[in-house]
């Protein structure tokens, strides 16, 4: 038997979907993780010799195609020769056309950054004088339009899927075992492995549209599929399929061999059921931190098994709260979920919930680095918006524990209600033993689910219960005999369609007998409402989460604004006569990234003031142990001219009286030591007299 939500719930249920679509269509094209923080040449630069090849320098390491770096001329041509080449470690180059014309060039990149999600970007520079005509580079709606919009959109339904499947299931075994046999639970499990396992198909099918052309017709390229199936993402998509099929095999034990078993054999089984389904949950969770947020970056081998446990949580809490919903609002009345089932999954929540803090305050340490960054990025004010949310869901998870334990409270009295209906039901089902035995079998079910309905009701709400289950006996007797009556003509045509109809009212007599024994118990009631809350928020956290994922972590953007920021200095310290340079480096060791700033004034042949400045990525003096400096002009053969700058201060070097002997276009080597072992050489051409 089955009961309908209320008009409020339905609705309650429309705003949410309401707010979430909301949430998607205010989020716009999808932020990307990898930022650039260099090139070579830098951006609005005048060069006076064209350059034979440009740089870029991203936050991270990302995979590109044939079209990932474009250079076009004034007139929109492009001039870029062959393909894009990774040259040392994160900087990315193409070669271009030798003798470009004078004018303004624009530099276009479309990437995808470690982490999977895509980036694009484009800049300009000009050769000799800048031109009165630029190229405008339209096509740089990457991860954005439609195409995002559906990626984004199958992203948050494989995060729900994923949460209810989990967290249904581990209720069941951890919390209510009996729910094993309720048909809205089984429902409400199986629903979520559909959703992840649909998801997972369409954003495979969507992903080289969405890292690409994002045009909708391209979903169904198979050239496209074929390159996805190649990438790291690709790989995690179709291991989470795999996994998926092991998780139908124990959804299928769980709801037929299990539900089957008595309660002394359940117990053995269950322990079984929660190894193996914990290895494949633990494995689909895997599925993502493999390839998302946790795989790149800082300390990626803690990050991912972090990353494991938090969205494990997650699937406990929210995806355990979801089912404890259906069952407070679905389950029949005569196995309506119980205390006992309710403190269990309270103690199960506050596990989670402790697991949750303890993650997310590593994960908000390792994606933002600093405090500003709450404040001044766009991922640390959507994770204030997440903390907030979580703390009033955490606020009415305090009120449910409040109903749990006057639900528990209320235990002894509800038993000695349960067992005085009982006894009324007995003497009532006596008083219609001569009627018909279809009579006889409607009032004992009238009596039971009677009896189901006290167990959560006060001594005083007892005799009410009992006056209600006379009351539906009584109607389901005046509908027996009236089916006795005609009885006799059972075999006549009309026969059949007063049967019928006699069972329609009948159905509806117990409809409403389910819904008034549900709403019977005010503490119950009150836990169905405090819970419905909790799952209201939990769908809107949800929606932020899924944005978290697709939004440029704060550590990235302070380090592309502090790149931009040391980018504009050299170029005016250029335009005054001084040449400036900015080299990204990583030495492959712990806290081995940074970006150097060589300054070398006046930049011409006899005697130069040559500094250097090392710094972090978010723009903080970095002390190195050692840097060293060499000068090469290929062309006359001339070199490497070594230099060892002295040490200033924390982050400075300087040397003067550097030599330059001769007018060109000399290679400026830089090496910067940040430990014993690790150490890198990055370079730069420029026009030096």
């Amino acid at each position: 038997m089955t009961t309908t939500i209320t008009p409020r719930v339905r609705n309650l249920v429309l705003l949410l979907l309401a707010v979430t679509g909301m949430l998607f269509a205010g989020a716009g094209t999808a932020s990307a993780h990898a930022a650039l923080t260099g090139s070579d040449p830098t951006s609005g630069v005048v060069v006076d010799k064209a350059p034979t090849q440009i740089s870029l320098t991203f936050s991270e390491k990302v995979s590109t195609n044939n079209d990932s770096l474009r250079v076009l001329d004034p007139k929109g041509k492009r001039v870029d020769v062959g393909k894009p080449s990774n040259i040392s470690g994160t900087t990315y180059a193409i070669q271009v056309r030798s003798g470009l014309s004078d004018g303004t060039y624009t530099v276009a990149w479309q990437v995808v950054s470690a982490d999977s999600h895509p980036v694009a970007g484009a800049f300009t520079f000009s050769v000799g004088a800048p031109s009165k005509t630029t190229v405008s580079v339209s096509d740089q709606d990457v991860g954005g339009g439609l195409v995002g919009g559906l990626y984004g959109f199958g992203r948050y339904m494989s995060y729900a899927g994923f949460i209810v499947m989990v967290g249904g299931a581990a209720f069941i075994l951890a919390c209510w075992q009996r729910g094993a046999g309720v048909r809205a639970l089984q429902r409400l499990v199986v629903s979520g492995w559909v959703a992840l396992t649909a998801a997972t198909l369409w954003l495979l099918l969507l992903r080289g549209s969405y890292t690409t052309t994002g045009k909708l017709g391209d979903i169904f390229d198979l050239n496209l599929v074929g390159q996805v199936l190649q990438t790291k993402t690709g790989a995690a998509l179709v291991s989470r399929l795999l996994l998926l099929a092991a998780a139908a095999l124990f959804i299928a034990v769980l709801f037929g061999a299990y539900d089957k078993r008595e309660e002394e054999e359940k117990r053995d089984l269950t322990f079984g059921l929660a190894i193996g389904g914990g290895v494949v949950a633990a494995g689909l969770a895997a599925s993502w931190a493999l390839a998302e947020h946790a795989s790149t970056g800082l300390q990626p081998g803690i990050a991912m098994p972090v990353d494991v446990v938090h969205l494990l949580a997650v699937a406990t809490w929210l995806g355990g709260l979801s089912a404890l919903l259906v069952s407070l609002y679905r389950a029949p009345a005569d196995n309506q979920v119980g205390r006992t089932a309710v403190q269990n999954f309270s103690r199960v929540a506050f596990g989670s919930v402790l697991a949750l803090v303890a993650t997310g305050i590593y994960q908000s340490w390792r994606q933002l680095g600093s405090w500003s960054a709450f404040t001044d990025t766009g991922y640390g004010q959507l994770l204030l918006v997440k903390i907030g949310l979580v703390a009033l869901l955490v606020g009415i998870a305090s009120i449910s524990r409040r109903w749990t334990a006057r639900l528990a409270d209320t235990g002894e009295t509800a038993a000695a209600a349960e067992t005085a209906v009982e006894e009324r039901a007995q003497e009532k089902e006596k008083a219609h033993a001569s009627a018909s035995s279809k009579t006889a079998d409607s009032s004992a079910t009238s009596a039971e689910v009677s009896a189901s309905s006290a167990t959560t009701s006060t001594e005083a709400g007892a005799s009410s219960a009992t006056t209600s289950a006379e009351g539906d006996s009584d109607l389901a007797a005046s509908s027996s005999s009236s089916s006795s009556s005609t009885g006799g003509d059972s075999e006549a045509p009309g026969g059949t369609k007063r049967a019928a109809q006699l069972a329609r009212q009948q159905a509806a007599v117990d409809s409403t007998r389910q819904k008034r024994l549900r709403d019977a118990d005010p503490i119950r009631f009150g836990l169905r409402r405090s819970v419905l809350a909790e799952a209201a928020v939990a769908v809107v956290v949800l929606a932020v989460t899924t944005a978290l994922t697709t939004t440029e972590p704060g550590r990235t953007e302070e380090d592309a604004k502090a790149a931009k920021a040391s980018s504009s200095s050299a170029s005016s310290s250029s335009s005054a006569g001084a040449l400036t340079l900015d080299m990204s480096f990583d030495t492959g060791g712990t806290d081995g990234k940074g970006v150097i700033r060589l300054d070398l004034d006046p930049a011409r042949v006899g005697g130069n003031e040559m500094h250097v400045y090392v710094q972090r990525p978010n723009g903080r003096a970095f002390d190195v142990p050692e840097v060293k400096v060499a000068f090469t002009l290929a062309a006359k053969k001339i070199g490497p001219l070594p230099v060892t700058p002295d040490h200033i201060t924390t982050g400075h070097w300087a040397a003067t009286g550097i030599q330059i002997p001769m007018a060109g276009d000399w290679k400026i080597s830089v090496t910067v030591r940040t430990s014993d072992i690790d150490q890198t050489t990055v370079d730069k051409n420029a026009q030096i007299g």
